[in-house]
């Protein structure tokens, strides 16, 4: 393949994934937008391996390492669950990271390019920039994979000075970036690199081991946009313009996304990283003058049959799903049961907080998985104005998201989070396993309301006794 139509064919690529991105900002048009990213993909890899740039023996490599890491791909695509995706997520935005550290270290070592003057001082900024930004993504993620998957404890970590410790490595790492700049060999460049990669991998562990449970789905898309500033820069060390402008777009569509989660929480993105939220973590957090009110009451049970009964007799439903829904997959059951009432002239809608879930989305894949209807899913902003209008609202495995501590409690340490006010609904019915506090560690007055009753239970079991009890 000639230069320029190696060019001709990374130009193409960009347009699609473009195309991609913004088809991908809507449910409807989401398919076609992974479909435009699937095609744009193969064009850049086919150009890439194809190209100039990439010597015919070097092809038997490069076709082994496709299949295997395609069959890899392929393997997994099949046998994750969608519970499992916030994991998968963050497990792939690792690699993205190790992948950016070893071509930093590849290219350092490369001899077969020599620059000198400002090129090669400019060459290694970007391999100093691209192993950081790769090492921080890859031990981040790493961690973010371990808390998502249950394997690392939801509680922030919080150090005593970590704040300082922070500041120390940075002040490390820019000394021994500028003693990196002054090696004259590679092997006397090679120690400050490596000292600069190992604080780099502590930053990540520490920063995310920092952040609380309930910030988890700003931390994937913060992730997200970590490997894309670390595909850019490895862009920049392999002089690909393709890989640049790509990681471009990852990088600051995963700001910008990651920006809209802290909005949606009243968060701001430098407390988020400061950790914490919602949780005392490793050091306890000071309370407010007269500390959060802790809730009080007696809980109303209600049974299976009787949720049915309440549904039957509601003109307006809004059901509200949260993780506990996708560890029970229990969604395709919702369906079954949003397709009977429907059926029955009830008018059933959706409503879906920016951070249900464990990651941006979560709550949307489940149900478009389930063939609910995108017309019926309504975002948060949509449908709070409509609750009390509503007969019932149905919480299914969501907890923080629909805590009136938000609003009611300026102690608490969701105060001003926007939440779903599912309590101005005639009756609420919230449906949990047990009373324990959601993921960010937070007590939830909403099961002492007058008005709310609690379905205690595993989602799908009792899902699935309401749905029998709707068709008797």
């Amino acid at each position: 393949m000639s230069a320029s139509l190696a060019t001709v064919s990374y130009l193409g690529a960009t347009i699609l994934f473009i195309l991609c991105l913004g088809g991908l900002s809507n449910q409807e048009t989401a398919r076609r937008g992974n479909l435009y990213g699937m095609i744009g993909m193969t064009i850049a890899v086919l150009a890439t391996v194809f190209g100039p740039r990439v010597a015919s023996a070097g092809l038997p490599w490069i076709i082994g390492a496709t299949v295997v890491g395609g069959a890899i791909g392929l393997y997994l695509a099949r046998v994750v669950k969608m519970t499992q995706m916030p994991e998968l997520v963050a497990f792939m935005h690792s690699l993205v990271g190790l992948a950016a550290c070893l071509v930093g270290f590849a290219s350092y070592i490369d001899t077969s390019i020599t620059f000198t003057g400002a090129e090669k001082a400019i060459h290694e900024i970007e391999i100093y920039v691209g192993i950081l930004i790769g090492a921080v993504t890859f031990s981040g993620s790493v961690i973010a994979f371990g808390k998502l998957s249950g394997k690392v404890g939801g509680k922030p970590l919080l150090l005593p000075g970590r704040h300082f410790i922070n500041l120390i490595g940075l002040l490390v790492v820019i000394y021994f970036g500028y003693a990196f700049l002054q090696a004259e060999t590679v092997q006397a460049g090679m120690t400050p690199l490596i000292v600069m990669t190992v604080i780099s991998l502590l930053f990540g562990i520490h920063m995310v081991m920092a952040i609380g449970g309930a910030d988890m789905p700003v931390v994937v898309s913060m992730l997200n946009s970590y490997s894309g500033w670390a595909a850019a820069a490895t862009g920049f060390m392999l002089s690909n313009d393709l890989l640049i402008v790509t990681g471009a777009l990852v990088g600051s569509s995963g700001a910008i996304l990651s920006y809209i989660m802290c909005a949606a929480m009243n968060r701001n993105f430098i407390s988020v990283i400061a950790g914490g939220f919602g949780s005392d973590g490793g050091a306890p957090a000071a309370k407010p003058a007269g500390g959060s009110a802790e809730p009080a009451g007696e809980v109303s049970p209600i049974l299976a049959a009787e949720t049915a009964e309440l549904l039957r007799e509601a003109k307006n439903v809004v059901i509200v799903p949260g993780y506990g829904m996708a560890v029970a997959q229990a969604q395709h059951t919702v369906f079954e049961i949003t397709s009977h009432l429907r059926a029955k002239g009830v008018n059933v809608r959706f409503a879906i907080h920016p951070v249900a879930g464990r990651m941006p989305g979560h709550m949307n894949v489940l149900l478009a998985e389930a063939k609910v209807p995108y017309d019926i899913v309504m975002e948060m902003d949509e449908i709070n104005e409509d609750f009390p209008e509503t007969d019932v609202a149905m919480v299914i495995g969501a907890n923080d998201i629909v805590n009136p501590a938000a609003q009611e409690d300026p102690a608490s340490p969701i105060a001003g989070m926007p939440v779903l006010e599912v309590w101005k609904a005639k009756t609420s019915i919230v449906m949990k396993r047990s009373m324990a506090s959601g993921y960010a560690g937070v007590d939830n007055p909403l099961f002492y309301k007058d008005n709310n009753r609690m379905l205690f239970g595993d989602a799908k079991k009792m899902l699935d006794e309401v749905l029998v009890a709707l068709k008797s």
